[in-house]
Formats: structure tokens, sequence, C-alpha cells
């Protein structure tokens, strides 16, 4: 059928175009195009001929575009995301390539791998894996409300998420030349085309495609603030995990990784390709403001070997709070207890967040001794975790990880389990060493839209010598802690589960 105009009506003939093909019952009222034949270019990047709220049909028509929430499409039509009406039994796009390999008595057309963080070497869990049937669109840049019960864009026809071992499976996937897929944790993102799929098939695609970007020419990396501090090297970890150096920056260059000075490394060693010799910006004025903070998906604080509350005012209590609940992202170490439990040492002036207090309670405890011990109790991926350690050989003995001496506080005493979740624990204690809860945390959980983790656990104690990367070493392989707070980095970059704390 075709809509012509007549006397200022839409009026419906139902041979008009020689046929359905697909639009029958689109009951749009735009102005019609000048006959009711009027032919045009369907070709992939032809230009658009047809009038105005008009497209170019698969045969060659103009035909009336309809909007997904316009209603214009009859009974047993829907509107397509490029705007066709179809039937409701009808496939689109990438949809029309699957194939149904089953009525042939073969197996199901695959596509296989194994997602990996930005070195290629360390497998990474919980990754959404998919083929799109649309166009993907950017992400939107800084702190905002993420839910996992929001759909995964880009209209998936089949997804799946990276198991233990980093491996997935997509099954039912499209056959045929140039099929796209996309792999994402939060707003890490790499969307790859695999120039061909073999139909009734697995089809193995390697790290080369499915390792998570290193740099932005290869995909999507969330803006990540790092502050140093003369106590851990969280600034040190990001290398070892495959992001280029070309993507860490002072805050005034254009990496997605920007350092900020708190009490630890401060300059960038000449010849650096993010910034040779720049002296990165203060942590205090950044932290203590909303609008410094929201700029940034991820705000990482490495431990500066005491609390410094002259460095952390009210205003700056108060902003990361803030930044939390808008949907940011914080990962704090040791010291930096100070904002969810407030300022206890001396030369505070009382400063400490709202709510966020009655989450954990806090004492200067000394090292608790070389092992932690994974909850699969308390935190709902803890099963996940302790299974993925053994797989990255992050652990020899399940729920076991092994600590480099002296990386290792016991500030935290106890959380109320009821507002958190417990990643490891103390053997010698059962003191927390790593827990996290969801922001606003007095919210309803399902009405939380950020994570803040916090980490007794460091990484391998503080910064050497010299400037920034010299201050890390030469090793780029990962100790188990490293290992565990690589799980915990990628977690804290997914999306809130409404069903967990």
């Amino acid at each position: 059928m075709r809509n012509v105009l007549a006397f200022g009506i839409v009026v419906v003939f139902a041979a008009c175009g020689g046929g359905d093909h697909g639009t029958s019952q689109c009951q749009t009222v735009v102005p019609a195009p000048p006959a009711c034949m009027t032919t045009c270019d369907p070709q992939p990047g032809a230009p658009n001929t047809c009038p105005t709220g008009y497209h170019c049909t698969p045969d060659g028509l103009c035909d009336a575009v309809c909007t997904a929430a316009g209603g214009e499409c009859g009974t047993g039509y829907h509107c397509t995301s490029d705007g066709q009406c179809v039937g409701d039994g009808a496939c689109t796009g990438l949809q029309c390539q699957q194939v149904d390999c089953a009525a042939q008595g073969k197996p199901t057309t695959t596509i296989s791998g194994t997602v990996f963080a930005p070195n290629g070497t360390l497998p990474l869990y919980g990754a959404d894996v998919y083929v799109p049937n649309a166009a993907v669109p950017p992400f939107t840049a800084g702190a905002q409300c993420s839910r996992c019960s929001t759909d995964l864009p880009g209209s998936p026809i089949v997804q799946t998420s990276s198991d233990e071992a980093g491996k997935f499976s997509l099954q039912n996937v499209p056959s045929g030349d140039n099929i796209p897929v996309v792999i994402a944790i939060g707003k890490w993102r790499r969307q790859v085309v695999i120039p061909h799929i073999n139909e009734c098939a697995d089809n193995p695609i390697t790290s080369a495609n499915t390792s998570l970007p290193k740099k932005s020419s290869e995909g999507d990396i969330p803006q990540i603030a790092i502050t140093t501090g003369n106590a851990d090297s969280l600034e040190c970890l990001i290398r070892k995990l495959g992001v280029d150096d070309s993507e860490i920056s002072t805050s005034a260059g254009a990496g997605k990784v920007h350092l900020y000075a708190g009490n630890g490394v401060n300059k960038f060693k000449a010849g650096f390709p993010g910034g040779s010799g720049q002296t990165f910006t203060s942590a205090t004025p950044f932290w203590s403001s909303v609008a410094t903070l929201t700029p940034y998906d991820i705000v990482i604080l490495s431990c500066e070997g005491a609390q410094n509350p002259n460095t952390k005012p009210q205003a700056a209590m108060d902003a990361m709070k803030a930044y939390a609940d808008l949907g940011g992202r914080v990962f704090a170490s040791h010291w930096h207890n100070i904002w969810i439990g407030g300022a206890f040492q001396a030369g505070g002036n009382g400063q400490k967040p709202a709510v966020w207090t009655s989450i954990a309670t806090w004492a200067n405890g000394n090292d608790p001794g070389p092992v932690d011990l994974i909850d699969e109790v308390g935190n709902p991926k803890g099963a996940s975790f302790a299974t993925w350690m053994l797989n990255v050989m992050g652990s020899t003995v399940r729920d076991q990880i092994q600590l480099q001496s002296g990386t290792d506080r016991s500030t935290c005493t106890m959380i109320n389990n009821t507002k958190a979740e417990r990643w490891t624990y103390a053997q010698s204690n059962m003191h927390p060493q790593n827990f996290q809860f969801t922001t606003p945390n007095e919210a309803a959980v399902d009405m939380r839209c950020g994570k803040v983790v916090f980490s007794d656990m460091h990484v391998s104690g503080g910064p050497g010598g010299g400037d920034y990367p010299d201050s890390c070493g030469t090793g780029l392989t990962l100790t188990p802690q490293e290992k565990a707070l690589a799980f915990m980095f990628f977690d804290i970059a997914s999306c809130v589960n409404p069903g967990l704390q």
C-alpha cells in the first residue's frame, strides 16, 4: 500500500506502490511524494532523493518514515530503528541473515572468543558481547546514572557475557560478510567487524578483536582521574592493565586517564608520550568541586600514607558524595577512608560525608598478615571472583590471595552488610580488606546510580623514585593482589545492578 495526499487528506490505496513490501499499514500523515510510484536509489550510501518525511525502501520506492513511539504503523506492524513499518513477524537488518541450522540438522552459527584487558593477556569476567542490529550511539561523557536494567545500545540481535575464564560464545549469530560485534564493560567498549561468518559453524575470533581498547583509536575508554599518593601507586596499575602511555596525561591533556598530584609523584618524565615533563594539577581543588569531578566516569584515589584532612575540606566531602550519587565511580585506597568515615586523624575539623559514615567502622590497624580471603557469601559476585582468581593464577587455593609483605592494612574493622558488599577480608582478624556500596546509599536499591569501592589492599606498596612512569619500576607482571584489584577495577566500571546493594 501507499499513502497519497488528496485534498489535504491521506488516502490509503491498496495497490499503490505495486504491493505490500512491508509497509501496508503505515498510517502516518506526512506530505505525499509527487507521485505514488516515486522511485529512488536503495543502495547503501546513496543520497535520499525522497521528499521530506519519506525514505527509500529496498525495492526502490519512497515510503513514509515512522517513529518507534509514534504509533503510525497499524495492527500487526511495528516501526524499525531506521523508520520502516514492517510486519511483526518480519525480520529486519541482520536478523534476516540468521539461519535456522537446526532445521538442517546442523549446529547453530556461533562466534566465540575470550575477552581480555587492554594488555591482551588478562581475561575479563562479565563483559557484554553482542551483535547489534542498529548503529551503536556514542557514550555521553562524564558521570551519569547507569543501571543494568537499561537495554544495551544498538538493538542487540544476540548477546551474552564473558565467563570466569573470559570466554564467550554468541549463539545463532547472523552469517555472511561484515558482521559487527560489540564488546563492552561499562564505558570500556570495542566494536569490530568480522569480515565473514560461516553459517552453521563456530567462528572463533582472536584477542586482536576481543581485547578492550588500549587507546582511543581502538574504541571507547572511560574518562578516568587518578590522584597519586606516597603509600600506594594506582597510577601504575593502569599501565600494567595495558592502557597506552599516550592516553595518560595531565588534566589539561587529551588522554583518557588524567593524573592529579596528591602527595605522591607529581610530574611526567621528559619524553613521556602523554605529557613530556609536565607537572600534574593539584588534587585538592580537583576533588573539592562537583563541577571538576563530574567530567570523569571513574575517580581513583591512591593512598597518601595518612588522611591528610587539611587537603579535604567539608566542601570536598560533599562534592565526592554528590559525584557518586550522580552515577560516578570512586575507588578509594587505604587512608582515603576519610571520604567514607570522615576525618579522625589529627588536623581534621570533624569533616565527614553525609550518610556514608554509617556504612563501616574504622580503626588505625597494622598489617593483618599475608593472606586475604574472598567472600563468596556476602558478595553476589564472590563465587565468580574466586573462580576467576584461580583461572588467572591470582590464587593457588580457592578464596585465598597471597599478598606481598606490607601491602595490606586493617583500617576497616566492620561493614554494615545491609549497606555494602564485602569483596575480601583478612584471614588473621576477619576485617574487611575490600568492600563496595552503591549510591545514593540512602535510596532504594533500584534507584541507585553510582559505585564506591574501598580497598585496604595496596597495589604493590608505594611508588619508587623518579618521575612518572619511572616511579612505577619496569615490571609489568601483575601480582596476585593486583589481579584482585583489576577484577574490582573493571567491575566498578560496569552498570549498577538494581537487584544488589
